[in-house]
């Protein structure tokens, strides 16, 4: 069985990626919508595979995911945003491939929101790597980053049709339930901002701790990137997590701790990470500067 953790704030396609995730299951699933701190405007229909948190107040996407992985009782655990499509047949797929020790991103489109489809302006988004440490507008850390060259060139190539990937974007990951919570276990909270260093600390733990990162290619979701043409929508609604100011120092430290090989049962140094997908993007070639 699967369970699916979704963590929501007030997400108006929250029902729209519930129905996707029902209808295109091959297999046996449980969906738990975590609605974090609020009560949706259309209620949460009734369906023996959904099993719905209501949190009282919100409390942020890393405690809203780990409300649902705390009550999940799938073999697999898949998460994923609240603005999703899923392809036929997803967690069949999914499950038939997964290695006990892999973490593994279905393909990821762009998705159209008015015609609920993949949209045809965007572009397949199957690998990305984690950048130099830098500052940009979320703060000074080291970011997963699109990495469109790697995707085109192995973009035909059926002996990369299930690939290591250096990290993800975060909206959608799948793995087995029981590997993924003794070696990734609940989100910590206090160490990472309030949820754009998920595939930082998520990924980190599985290539540095013994396990894999793959991107399988024979499934898909559609996510949608509410970037600022979005908002300039009449029917956008507020976004529904944002980076918390506060939490923007995180940023620098959650890099320094695995950049600086601080994490604790570590199997590989940072620095084996990035040769491994050597040459990567805005890495120096001075090895000497691969630290912070």
């Amino acid at each position: 069985m699967l369970s699916v953790v979704i963590p929501s704030y007030k997400d108006p396609v929250l029902h729209r990626t519930i129905d996707s995730l029902l209808d295109n299951s091959g297999g046996e699933i449980e969906v738990i919508p975590v609605l974090d701190g609020y009560q949706p405007n259309l209620p949460i229909k009734k369906d023996t595979r959904l099993k719905p948190i209501y949190l009282k107040k919100n409390v942020g996407m890393r405690k809203a995911i780990n409300e649902g992985l705390k009550v999940a009782k799938g073999d697999f655990i898949m998460k994923t945003d609240s603005h999703c499509l899923f392809g036929k047949g997803y967690d069949r797929i999914m499950a038939e491939d997964c290695q006990e020790n892999w973490l593994m991103i279905p393909r990821r489109y762009p998705l159209n929101l008015d015609e609920w489809r993949i949209s045809k302006k965007g572009y397949i988004k199957d690998y990305h790597y984690l950048s130099f440490p830098k500052r940009n507008i979320h703060g000074f850390g080291t970011f997963p980053s699109e990495w469109p060259q790697r995707t085109y060139e192995r973009l035909k190539d059926p002996k990369y049709v299930i690939d290591d990937t250096m990290t993800f974007q975060g909206s959608c990951y799948f793995a087995n339930r029981k590997y993924f919570m003794e070696h990734v276990g609940l989100l910590k909270d206090k160490e990472y901002t309030s949820f754009f260093d998920e595939p930082l600390e998520v990924g980190s733990k599985y290539w540095l701790g013994g396990g894999e990162v793959k991107v399988n290619k024979k499934t898909y979701y559609a996510h949608l990137f509410k970037n600022s043409n979005y908002y300039e929508r009449e029917d956008a609604a507020p976004r529904s997590y944002k980076l918390n100011r506060r939490t923007r120092a995180r940023h620098s430290r959650a890099a320094k701790h695995w950049i600086n090989n601080e994490e604790v049962g570590m199997k590989h140094p940072f620095s084996w990470l990035v040769e491994k997908f050597w040459p990567v993007p805005s890495w120096p070639e001075e090895r000497a500067l691969w630290k912070i």
